[in-house]
This record gives structure tokens, sequence and C-alpha cells, in this order.
């Protein structure tokens, strides 16, 4: 598979009034095309900072970042404006965009068909449930056919169990879709369900301090991979590791 996004020896300060902050630290990865990284790290280690590199809203300090792909961001809310319809906040990035082809709003409201929000095309945000508002959301940042998914922890808002079956929902959209992903997150069973890959980072200055491939014989199902074996043994490698 080829490499679709890449940091290549990038560092990030912040400047305030009074100092530095060095965010990251001669960090280096690479995503390839329909992978899903997870990364994790500590509390302010600059995993925020990470995405908003690869979205382009920052510029690197030194090193770069390089995306060969359109890139769609979604939140850790859901972010739907109360007064659309779940219809139209699915249409927004294309409004936003001025994308007017037929064919495009036809393929985004056949999406949302697909996965289970036909019924709720005229409905507004306060009448669906948090997990079926999240699914809204991540059907509106496919709307525009990304080809690299940002995840900045996108399941942190809601309940335990509303969380995991949302994170399988999530999961088999993007596997069908066939979209490559890169999710944040500080929650290590979550990385372990999803993730194809893993990167744990170091305390800020943020470097990848560890890289596993997670083997699971092929199982991506979420719910599935948390019913096997090697998920307690992944959980106690990462737990060690970012709690070194």
């Amino acid at each position: 598979m080829n490499e679709i996004l890449t940091f290549d020896h990038v560092s990030y300060i912040y400047h305030t009034k009074r100092d530095e902050i060095e965010a990251l630290n001669d960090l280096s990865f690479s995503v390839r095309e329909g992978e899903f990284v997870a990364v994790i790290g500590p509390s302010g280690c600059g995993k925020s900072t990470l995405l908003s590199l690869a979205a382009g809203l920052l510029t690197p300090s030194a090193g770069s970042v390089n995306c060969s792909g359109s890139v769609g961001y979604m939140l850790q809310r859901d972010e739907l404006f109360p007064w659309l319809t779940i219809e139209k906040n699915i249409y927004l990035p294309l409004t936003i965009k001025h994308i007017k082809t037929k064919e495009i709003y036809e393929r985004a409201r056949a999406r949302a068909v697909k996965y289970g929000l036909g019924e709720f095309l005229a409905s507004y945000p306060f009448q669906l449930s948090g997990g079926m508002r999240q699914r809204a959301a991540l059907i509106r940042t496919l709307a525009s056919d990304p080809d690299v998914l940002l995840l900045d922890e996108p399941f942190s808002a809601l309940d335990y169990q509303t969380r995991l079956n949302v994170t399988e929902d999530v999961a088999a959209i993007l596997r069908k879709e066939k979209k490559t992903a890169l999710l944040i997150t500080h929650d290590i069973s979550e990385t372990i369900s999803l993730a194809d890959r893993v990167l744990v980072l170091t305390a800020r200055p943020a470097r990848v301090a560890h890289a596993h491939e997670l083997m699971f014989d092929g199982v991506v199902n979420p719910l599935k991979r948390r019913e096997m074996s090697a998920f307690s043994g992944w959980f106690e490698i990462l737990w060690k590791e970012l709690n070194a």
C-alpha cells in the first residue's frame, strides 16, 4: 500500500508572550492507504497538535507534513447545527465548498440511507440519540469523499454503552468505504479494538516511542476483538508503554 500521509521529522513550537512551548519534537511516521492508525500518548503530549498539522490547520516549525489526498476532520462532539435537518447537516461540507453537482448530493444521501439514517433525514439533531448524531457527523464528514479521515477522540462524549455501539458502527462504515483513518485517543481499549497499527507517543515534546501492528488474525470487528485472548495482552503492553 502507498503512503498517503507522512510526518517527516516534524517539530512544532507554540509561542506565547512569556515563553515557547515545544509540543512535538522530531516526530516521524506515515499512514498507508486504507490503513486505520491510532495514536495514544500521555495527556497534554501534543496529540491534538498532531491532528491539526495533518489537517493543514497548523504549519510545522520544522520538518514537513505531506498528504497526497483530501482530508476530512471529525471532532470530539458531533457539532451538528441544531437549526438544520440531518439531511442539510450532512450536505454542509458540500455547501461550504460550493459543490453543486447533483450526483454528489445523491451519493451523500444514499450513504446516509445505507447506514441507517434514511428515516431521520428530515429530523433535527435534538430528536436523535447521541449515537445517531455521531453517525450523522461521520456521514457528513464523508460527504465530500475525503481520502483521509482525522478522528479527534470522536467517541469521548458518549456514555460507555453508546460508545461501544458507535465504535462498531464507525469501524464498519470506514472499512466498507475503504477509508484511511488517523485516530487520536486516550482510550487503550478503543485503540486495540479499532486500529491496524498503533503509535505510542512520549510526553511533551512528543515523539514516537513505539509502533505496533495489531495482529488479530484478520478480525476487524471491535466487539469481537475485545473477546479475543490477544486483546488483554495488547492492553498490558500499551498500558506499560504509556505509563513508562
